[in-house]
């Protein structure tokens, strides 16, 4: 088929599907809507809007869990909702290798994926005191996490990180959080969609402010240690992964096995909660649990109740994964960095050579780093336009108005679906759209530098 592809074809898939319009369509709307359009017409999509990793897992998680099936009956039997011991003390031994924290096995605990650790952790941090049920995001954020706590009926409130970075967070945050109506903290480092890292400054600012308003941080690891920047990789050598374990108690972590593990399909993660925090009582969780102890009410009241578990042959592979892992006999992120760090490179070269612009481009004081996801923009669209102008062109993705962004002019670009295949379509995609654009991308240079003038001479009179 033609680029661009007849605005008809687009519009009749839209309207089957009731997407308003794509620059406000979710994650999972984007992709049906491709998915359709692909069925129906000779066109393959440059595939941006979801972050689905796609690589092959490891040779040993499949044979131990295949074993596990076969071999051990776990198909026969509930999963304990605490977890397989031997998974439980391999996350511990994982937090004290690459953390370098103390976690204690009991506190380790599998879920259904990390978002399920996030849900189970918002839920029970949000109904500790009453009158404090309100989470704060470090935006740009995971739409979904958005969406999980509108459906959990909390209320939300955002700071965007990228306004307020190192010295800069601590007035921003103390003055929402001595309000005392927020009770979680959660954020993604690296951050999804930016891939910005929260340093140890502003981790400490953090943590400190939690330990005096008891805040919970909910530290979401999905992408752990794919800041390719610094190796991670190696067990007990530092440096260890910033963390606000390193600065308070008060944290719940989550680790994902779908991107740095490459097990994505069996829908497992991995959730530590302090020692101390996993101890304390809180009167007001019996309006919603059937216990005041922390952990008792986010394991067995919100993981019971919404799972009750995880399946174990998933347990049992992850944690013969993790275990060599912890032995320093397999390194987890060696594939990880050559497939999305280099692949993130490529790309971004592509799009800026072609009139794009990086929206969240700076990191602190460095350049943003290459990895799972980075923000785009074209001068003179908004993030929603822009997405709808690209999907004629064969490209998508979702608009950073989705993630809590305060810069609304961008995109957000995920690499892990992009084939090193699909790589040679992409450039002459994006010159195309930038021949076809290049007139609004003038008249916005034009209207930008007419305004800094005005604003010179203005400062100037």
């Amino acid at each position: 088929m033609m680029i661009p592809i007849p605005k008809h074809i687009i519009d009749e898939e839209l309207q089957q599907l009731g997407i308003p319009s794509p620059g406000h369509a979710s994650i999972r709307e984007i992709q049906r809507l491709i998915d359709r359009i692909e069925k129906k017409w000779p066109i393959k999509f440059i595939r941006m809007e979801m972050g689905v990793p796609g690589l092959k897992p490891s040779r040993l998680l499949l044979e131990r869990e295949a074993d596990a099936i076969l071999n051990q009956n776990v198909c026969g039997v509930y999963p304990s909702i605490e977890g397989v011991p031997a998974l439980k003390e391999e996350i511990a031994t994982f937090a004290k290798n690459f953390i370098g924290i103390d976690v204690s096995p009991k506190n380790c605990v599998p879920t259904v994926g990390a978002i399920h650790g996030s849900f189970a952790a918002a839920l029970v941090a949000c109904r500790r005191y009453s009158k404090r049920d309100t989470i704060l995001f470090l935006d740009p954020g995971f739409p979904v996490h958005k969406q999980m706590v509108k459906m959990m009926g909390l209320k939300q409130a955002s700071l965007d990180i990228g306004n307020y970075r190192g010295k800069k967070l601590r007035p921003m945050l103390e003055e929402l959080l001595s309000l005392n109506k927020i009770s979680a903290i959660l954020y993604s480092n690296p951050n999804n969609p930016t891939w910005a890292c929260l340093n140890e400054e502003e981790l400490q600012i953090i943590g400190e402010l939690a330990n005096r308003y008891d805040v919970v941080a909910i530290e979401d690891f999905a992408y752990f240690a794919m800041d390719f920047r610094k190796d991670y990789s190696h067990p007990a050598c530092p440096p260890f992964y910033p963390s606000i374990a390193h600065y308070s108690d008060n944290y719940v972590i989550l680790l994902s096995s779908s991107k740095s593990f490459s097990y994505p399909g069996q829908r497992i993660g991995l959730l530590m909660i302090s020692d101390s925090l996993a101890q304390k009582q809180y009167p007001d969780l019996l309006h919603f649990f059937p216990q005041t102890q922390f952990s008792q009410a986010l394991i067995y009241g919100a993981i019971y109740a919404s799972t009750a578990g995880t399946a174990h042959s998933a347990q049992h592979a992850l944690a013969a994964l993790l275990h060599e892992i912890n032995s320093g006999r397999y390194n987890f992120l060696e594939v990880a960095r050559s497939e999305y760090g280099d692949k993130s490179r490529i790309i971004k070269n592509h799009f800026l050579t072609n009139g794009f612009e990086i929206v969240y481009a700076k990191d602190s004081d460095e350049l943003i780093g290459d990895g799972f996801y980075f923000t785009i923009s074209y001068p003179g669209f908004s993030g929603q336009e822009l997405i709808s102008k690209l999907l004629p062109y064969g490209i998508s993705a979702i608009s950073l108005a989705n993630t809590g962004a305060t810069k609304l002019e961008g995109i957000r670009a995920c690499v892990s679906l992009i084939s090193k295949e699909d790589l040679p379509t992409l450039g002459p995609r994006l010159q195309q759209f930038h021949q076809d654009h290049h007139h609004i991308h003038r008249n916005h240079e034009i209207v930008k530098r007419s305004f800094n003038e005005l604003s010179t001479s203005t400062k100037q009179g």
